[in-house]
C-alpha cells in the first residue's frame, strides 16, 4: 500500500462518517480514535516524543501502521510526513495558523512538491471554532469535509467527547483528513 498518495479517486459517491473520540474500548487512555459507524477503529493517534520536541504525532490505520507523522516545528507550523518518521524527504505538506484566536481557528494547507515561481498559494483551509468541536475543510470553494457534535434530542448541551467527521465524495485522501482534524484539536 502506497502511502505517498494524497489524491486519490474514491469509488463512494455518498458522504463518509467517522466519529472522533478518546474513549473507545479499543484505544490507549489518552489516544484520539476515529470510528466508523459499527464501531470499529479506522485511524488512531499516539503521542511520541523526539529527542528535541515532544509535539510529534503519528496517524496509524487500524493494523496500528504509520500513515502520517504530524510534528510541531519550532516557528508554529505543522508538518505532515508519509509514514512513521520525520524525514524531509518524506514531507508531504504543512499546515499554517492564519488566525488564531480564543474561540476561531484558521489553517492554511501546503502540499509540499510542487515547484513554482509563483508566490504559494494553499491547497485546503480549514477554518472553524475548537471549542465546538465544529470546522469545515475547504479545497478553493468546496467543502471537503466537516466536523460537528452530535445533537440528541432533549439535550439541550450536547457532549464534546465524541464529535462526527463527514468526509464528502471527492477525491481527497481520508488519511490527511484525520490528519488536518488532530492539526486542528490541538
Amino acid at each position: 500500500m502506497d502511502n505517498s498518495v494524497l489524491i486519490h479517486p474514491t469509488s463512494s459517491e455518498i458522504p463518509v462518517d467517522l466519529f472522533v473520540s478518546k474513549k473507545h474500548p479499543g484505544l490507549p487512555r489518552g489516544d484520539l480514535g476515529f470510528l466508523d459507524s459499527s464501531g470499529n477503529v479506522v485511524y488512531k493517534v499516539t503521542h511520541q516524543s523526539l529527542k528535541s520536541s515532544s509535539n510529534k504525532r503519528v496517524l496509524l490505520d487500524a493494523a496500528g501502521n504509520p500513515l502520517r507523522t504530524l510534528c510541531l516545528s519550532n516557528s508554529g507550523c505543522w508538518q505532515g510526513y508519509k509514514g512513521g518518521e520525520a524525514e524531509d524527504s518524506q514531507l508531504i505538506f504543512r499546515v499554517q495558523r492564519t488566525k488564531n484566536k480564543l474561540t476561531r481557528v484558521e489553517l492554511e494547507v501546503f502540499i509540499v512538491g510542487e515547484i513554482s515561481t509563483e508566490p504559494a498559494t494553499c491547497d485546503f483551509k480549514l477554518k472553524g471554532f475548537p471549542f465546538q468541536k465544529s470546522c469545515n475543510i475547504y479545497s478553493g470553494n468546496l467543502i471537503v469535509a466537516q466536523t460537528s457534535l452530535m445533537y440528541k434530542l432533549h439535550q439541550p448541551f450536547p457532549k464534546r467527547g465524541k464529535f462526527r467527521l463527514t468526509i464528502f465524495p471527492g477525491s481527497v485522501d481520508h488519511a490527511l483528513v484525520a490528519a488536518l482534524i488532530v492539526i486542528f484539536l490541538d
